[in-house]
């Protein structure tokens, strides 16, 4: 599968079937996110495989109300989370070099999607599941001080393809040269 063809066709999956995640699948969605880019690469990230059906539930449990992403915690066969080293990216030196602070969560966010895509490639599904109570998520998980849960990511089999949500068009979000520059229409 190309890249852009993942991309198009990657979509946010909630249900999933009983079918098992093969230790060779999961190590491909695994180095997904260890060839993941972070600043200047110190790769602020640990993930931790949970599979305990005991742990998954209380995982569950830590979703904010109406997160549709519940089940799916349940009912995938595997369920990755994403801690993040706090301290560690955007850093030069002893300062965080911009005003954005800790890069942690945007080198995260890359992670996360260098593995909904390696899914999605290899017939798998995931969603993104960032609606959680994380201080919760990371003390069912024994989150040491300076780490922190980003989110979650239910990984299996879908049991249906969802439909593509409608999409901006390009010049709606692209100009030229300033913010409120020439809208982009094609082209150069």
């Amino acid at each position: 599968m190309e890249v852009l063809e993942a991309i198009r066709e990657r979509r946010s999956v909630r249900r999933f079937t009983e079918d098992p995640v093969s230790p060779e699948d999961l190590a491909k969605v695994l180095e997904a996110a260890q060839w993941a880019p972070s600043w200047v690469n110190v790769q602020p990230w640990k993930i931790i495989i949970v599979k305990d059906p005991g742990k998954k539930e209380a995982l569950a449990e830590t979703l904010l109300p109406k997160n549709p992403a519940a089940k799916g915690l349940i009912q995938a066969p595997v369920l990755l989370v994403l801690v993040g080293e706090r301290g560690k990216s955007g850093l030069y030196g002893d300062s965080f070099s911009t005003d954005k602070g800790d890069w942690y969560m945007f080198d995260l966010g890359i992670a996360a999607q260098n593995i909904a895509l390696a899914a999605h490639a290899l017939g798998l599904g995931t969603v993104h599941v960032g609606a959680i109570d994380h201080k919760k998520a990371g003390t069912i998980l024994e989150m040491p001080e300076g780490f922190e849960v980003v989110e979650i990511l239910p990984l299996g089999r879908p049991t249906f393809a969802p439909k593509a949500p409608p999409r901006k068009e390009l010049k709606e979000f692209v100009t030229h040269e300033t913010f409120d520059g020439e809208q982009w229409t094609g082209g150069s």
